[in-house]
């Protein structure tokens, strides 16, 4: 039994696969449904990680692959935008990823989406908590991305506590990653991140924004994770947190972002 088996019983089983079923159509239908927290009372983050599972089992079931794993709400300014002061984690799967100066297909797949940039993860060996630290997900690391990661909430108006996100996979969209490199002369702290929206300076941050450095998140992530027995695999992609403020997008909008170190990324929303 894991150590988050018996938390995850305090919320009724049949009730928390409702709520996964709920906003699993939600997600195909494009539409939005009340918070949870507002419907459900004494809903834990534990049973919100039940409902985040149920919801990718059902995402799996209709043909999605699993590729990765992801770290939510990391940064003090998608903190604040969110009012959502802790972070959180969800899954990835192929139908999300596409590559750099793709057309990315929001008006048909997107409800609210935002735009953030991060550094990406991939692999080469397991992670798997507790006792992971940051020196131990750099020496897992095999490669790494800059990545825009385009998030997205079936939760009406984005009115959401923590317990409504991680049931909703860590509000997840679509995600954008450049090409891979070393990551061994990078400075995860120090890393400048620079994004800019329609040929226009947004915004810029560094690679601490993220709980103080990327490789914290994913030492977070493998820890996390480990709670409720699952790993974080080789070759799995792992994004590791939004370094810049959230920014609302729309068809016709054209994003590019670079990172100091790593290299470029860009995509045009469709």
């Amino acid at each position: 039994m894991t150590p988050g088996a018996d938390a995850l019983k305090r919320l009724d089983t049949a009730t928390k696969d409702a709520l996964g079923d709920e906003l699993h159509a939600a997600l195909r239908a494009r539409r939005t449904v009340a918070p949870l927290t507002e419907r459900v009372p004494g809903i834990t983050i534990d049973d919100a990680y039940w409902i985040s599972r149920h919801l990718l089992e059902r995402r799996l079931a209709d043909g999605e692959k699993l590729i990765g794993k992801k770290i939510g709400v990391t940064s003090k300014a998608v903190q604040n935008m969110l009012d959502v002061h802790q972070p959180d984690f969800g899954y990835l799967t192929d139908k999300m990823r596409y590559a750099s100066g793709a057309e990315m297909p929001i008006s048909r797949e997107l409800i609210q989406p935002r735009a953030e940039g991060e550094i990406a993860f991939v692999l080469k060996r397991d992670l798997c908590g507790p006792g992971v630290t940051p020196d131990d997900a750099l020496a897992a690391t095999e490669g790494i991305m800059p990545c825009f990661e385009i998030v997205d909430s079936r939760i009406r108006d984005w009115k959401i506590r923590i317990q409504d996100t991680i049931a909703d996979n860590a509000s997840s969209g679509l995600f954008v990653l450049g090409d891979r490199v070393s990551p061994a002369s990078v400075d995860f702290m120090e890393c400048k991140i620079t994004v800019e929206k329609n040929g226009r300076f947004l915004s810029e941050g560094k690679g601490s924004a993220a709980l103080g450095s990327p490789l914290i998140c994913v030492a977070w992530l493998a820890n996390t994770l480990g709670g409720y027995g699952i790993a974080l695999k080789a070759g799995e992609v792992i994004l590791s947190g939004s370094l810049v403020p959230l920014e609302p997008v729309v068809a016709g909008d054209a994003m590019r972002m670079s990172i100091e170190g790593i290299g470029s990324a860009e995509v045009r929303f469709v």
